[in-house]
């Protein structure tokens, strides 16, 4: 008789934890919105969540693990989950030209997505973890030009080259440097004129 007790209880402690992670990161993201990167620490995330600095901890085991968790959390807001989508598209062509929409869309939509991607030149430890996150793009980018290249002879040399051509291009950094002057749209569209001069030697 003890067992439904057991469980609404086990059901309630698990809410309430999911409701605790969902302030931390919100608190998280918004403590790398107003302030330097320099000080982000649990002791400062605690704080701005209205929590203990074990709570934090007890969540994400290290500043590292919130860190990738805070970047795992804007991506899905962001819009990253459609890469599935652009990628099962019939014409590659076409998917290179959705995820760059869909890249440049994440890179412009929070402020926060922009410090943890500039805050890879101060802490090695994350920077590993964003380079990991970027190989995927580079490895989505490969598919794609493998896909293009489908039935002709182009060589692997040739293909590393555009799919690192693809790489930097809808990178952040790249990102960045072109919207100093033009809108997210703009920069969109320069990006996919760019991506499509990259793939035209594979295309002939």
């Amino acid at each position: 008789m003890t067992k439904p007790t057991r469980s609404y209880v086990s059901s309630v402690r698990a809410a309430a934890a999911a409701e605790t992670r969902t302030q931390v990161l919100e608190a998280a993201a918004e403590l790398l919105r107003e302030a330097h990167f320099a000080s982000f620490t649990l002791d400062s995330v605690a704080r701005a969540a209205g929590v203990t600095r074990l709570t934090v901890y007890n969540q994400f085991g290290s500043r590292r693990g919130l860190l990738e968790a805070v970047f795992d959390d804007l991506a899905e807001k962001g819009g990253l989950p459609r890469i599935a989508g652009a990628m099962a598209m019939a014409d590659a062509r076409q998917a290179i030209e959705r995820l760059v929409v869909i890249f440049c869309e994440f890179w412009a939509a929070d402020p926060a997505v922009g410090r943890l991607n500039e805050a890879i030149a101060i802490d090695a430890e994350f920077a590993e973890a964003v380079a990991a996150r970027n190989e995927r793009r580079r490895e989505l980018m490969g598919v794609l030009v493998d896909r293009l290249c489908a039935g002709r002879r182009i060589g692997a040399r040739a293909r590393a080259d555009a799919a690192d051509l693809l790489f930097g291009l809808t990178g952040y950094a790249m990102f960045k440097a072109l919207s100093a002057n033009r809108s997210a749209a703009a920069v969109c569209n320069l990006v996919q004129r760019m991506c499509s001069l990259a793939l035209q030697d594979l295309e002939r």
